[in-house]
């Protein structure tokens, strides 16, 4: 398996999901926040943005998933990713990619098994109401005994 992502090739998201390089959009802005003489004017403040819902290189059935599960992170079917985090625009970059490998890998990630309901075992339900007798028991000896209040 290649590195998760190589910018001149595009970013691999998980086995059968590469998207090219091509398909992602890039801008950058200055970073709000302390850093120093070159915070002015340094671009390095990332928004990577990905078009889920119309990409042809993600397969329908992954697609269908990650719009539906990724829904209110979506404009218009576009995913944005922003990376401030660094002084660097390059390790911003990288942040912001392995961001997007990561929530796209999240929302393609199959649904979880169904749970199969089980009943307790007879020990377990004996131990339950042998308890809650043992309980009872204990408050009914609380009470009052000789009749006055």
């Amino acid at each position: 398996m290649r590195h998760a992502y190589d910018m001149e090739e595009g970013l691999q998201v998980r086995a059968g999901v590469f998207i090219p390089a091509s398909e992602l959009s890039w801008s950058f802005s200055r970073s709000g926040g302390p850093g120093g003489q070159g915070v002015n004017t340094t671009d390095s403040r990332v928004q990577l943005t990905f078009d889920l819902a119309r990409s042809p290189s993600v397969p329908e059935i992954f697609r269908n998933r990650a719009v539906e599960r990724l829904a209110d992170r979506l404009r218009l079917g576009c995913l944005t990713i922003a990376a401030s985090e660094h002084r660097s625009q390059f390790q911003n970059r990288r942040e912001a990619e392995q961001r997007l490998a990561d929530a796209l890998r999240n929302a393609m990630a199959p649904p979880p098994r169904a749970r199969r309901a089980t009943k307790p075992t007879r020990s377990a339900t004996e131990k339950r109401i042998k308890e809650k007798k043992a309980r009872g028991e204990t408050k009914r000896l609380r009470g009052n005994t000789d009749g006055f209040s």
